[in-house]
């Protein structure tokens, strides 16, 4: 295939909302600076943070909760900006928001290649907001063994496809395999993964059980170093 030369191209997502005021409000918490707002004959606005800009547009039979929009944002300092969008809405809601919109997810290790989370504004707008970690962009064969590869479906489920009961589902078979037994930063990671999609499917006596059970998993020094992120995630479930 002919490569064709750099123009100086740019892409910019412009992304749906019901009334603007809401979604500058939410991105002005995280730093977000509106550097253009109209009310009328169409409603639309730009909002701007370092190289990231985004557009919306209003619409008054949207519904968010149904929402499919999404965009990708990359950036060199993932877990930076994790942690300072984390730090801005404890500060504005009280609490960081994991379920329910707006809402934003724990920092992964895709099989792809890219370390990223998820986050999710009051319009439904889902940004993925990664860092490239490999130049292998296609996922990779899902692992063999039971619990990895259970993990690994599960992720997909409740981060790729937003589809928290299938997860639910596969982790479930996991957890309840007789004849196996994880190990326990495996043990760990399918419990807190467990309780973040009960938690996303309103079953909150599940989501308790598994928070109790994954705190209670003995690790070394050396195990929770490699389960950073899960114990991390824990703390903002147990909150």
């Amino acid at each position: 295939m002919t490569r064709l030369p750099r123009m100086g191209e740019k892409t910019i997502p412009m992304l749906p909302c019901r009334t603007l005021q809401p979604i500058l409000d939410f991105y002005t918490v995280l730093g977000f600076e509106a550097t253009f707002q109209q009310k009328s004959p169409n409603p639309y606005a730009v909002v701007e943070r370092g190289g990231i800009q985004l557009h919306f547009f209003g619409m008054k039979a949207y519904e968010p909760t149904e929402s499919y929009s999404t965009c990708l944002i990359y950036t060199d300092d993932i877990d930076g900006l994790h942690e300072a969008f984390r730090t801005s809405l404890k500060a504005a809601y009280g609490r960081v928001p994991i379920r329910g919109l707006p809402r934003i997810g724990t920092l992964r290790d895709t099989s792809h290649g890219v370390r990223q989370f998820l986050m999710t504004d009051p319009s439904g707008n889902c940004l993925r907001i990664g860092q490239q970690t490999s130049r292998e962009h296609h996922h990779r064969p899902a692992p063999k063994g039971t619990f990895p590869r259970a993990l690994h479906h599960a992720l997909l489920f409740a981060d790729s496809r937003d589809d928290p009961a299938a997860a639910a589902k596969v982790l479930d078979r996991a957890l309840h395999t007789k004849d196996e037994h994880p190990t326990p930063v495996q043990s760990l990671r399918l419990l807190v993964l467990r309780a973040d999609v009960a938690r996303r499917l309103g079953d909150e006596e599940t989501a308790t059980s598994a928070l109790t059970q994954a705190a209670a998993v003995p690790l070394t020094p050396q195990q929770r170093e490699s389960a950073h992120d899960d114990l991390e995630r824990l703390k903002e479930l147990r909150s």
